[in-house]
């Protein structure tokens, strides 16, 4: 079974005296890499957070974001900045002073001054909040792997569909390979003839050598069944595997890229190049597939 690495999911939680809500979101990545945007205050939850979304997510770049909303006083405490009050109503008082300002400096002023009065969570009981933080988080990894699941469903289809297609393409090729070097025979006489004339006589053991040695540069067996195995390969990961393994692919991909050149390169019959073509825009695909694969 293969994963995407793109996804989302959301979950909420409330204990009574806060919601927690949980984004989770990722992208493409060659690694693992885990960013977690949540207020300061509850930075104390990060690394369990971070120990969730690592029981599910192998690779990709995700994103955690952490809303928590206050819905009672308890979990509420107001703080006060009598430093920063001070401040207030020492330069205010110099500003009225130095430029002869009327109006008193009162006490709704000041305390309606930035910094001075501060309603902040009251985060006390950290395993309180850790429990409810892990519920909203534990939701939304699973409704952002049961996406991720969707999508690689959606991959493994894609992907069996062009290995099926590149397989048939290989036994085009297997049947048409055999006949390259008895029409090269033929061809090479013809040209020798053309620049020779038919009054001399052709050896056919030569013309035949000469074939022998064209057909061992241009044999390209091993690299058909490789390539064949590779695409038998992929099939077996994206079908039977239990995990998902893009690790794997992009290797398997990798060595499916240097068989397919090399038949390029041997092969010297141009309906063997425009078949090998087409391999080569599959692969291809395969390739820009398989870099969505966790």
């Amino acid at each position: 079974m293969i994963k995407s690495m793109t996804g989302f999911g959301k979950g909420e939680y409330s204990d009574g005296k806060r919601i927690i809500t949980a984004e989770v979101r990722s992208v493409n990545h060659r690694y693992s890499d885990i960013n977690i945007k949540m207020p300061r205050r509850y930075n104390f939850a990060e690394e369990k957070i971070k120990n969730i979304v690592k029981e599910t997510v192998k690779r990709g770049k995700v994103e955690v974001a952490i809303l928590i909303e206050a819905v009672t006083e308890d979990d509420l405490k107001i703080s006060l900045n009598t430093a920063a009050a001070s401040q207030y109503h020492k330069n205010l008082n110099k500003l009225k002073e130095e430029f002869g300002l009327p109006g008193s400096i009162d006490l709704a002023l000041i305390s309606g001054m930035p910094e001075v009065m501060k309603t902040i969570p009251d985060v006390d009981d950290e395993e309180e909040i850790l429990r409810s933080v892990e519920i909203a988080v534990r939701d939304a990894v699973d409704a952002f792997d049961s996406m991720r699941t969707k999508e690689g469903a959606k991959l493994a289809e894609d992907l069996a569909m062009r290995a099926a297609k590149v397989r048939d393409d290989l036994k085009k090729i297997e049947k048409k390979a055999p006949q390259v070097s008895k029409t090269y025979a033929i061809k090479l006489a013809e040209r020798i003839e053309e620049l020779i004339g038919k009054e001399i006589e052709i050896p056919k053991d030569r013309i035949l050598l000469e074939a022998a040695i064209f057909a061992d540069k241009a044999n390209i067996t091993e690299e058909l069944v490789r390539l064949d195995s590779h695409m038998i390969q992929m099939d077996d990961i994206i079908s039977k595997s239990d995990r998902s393994d893009g690790k794997k692919l992009d290797f398997l991909v990798q060595e499916m890229n240097r068989e397919a050149n090399t038949i390029g390169s041997k092969a010297n019959d141009m309906e063997i190049t425009g078949i090998m073509l087409e391999i080569k825009s599959e692969v291809e695909k395969i390739r820009e597939q398989v870099q969505n694969i966790e």
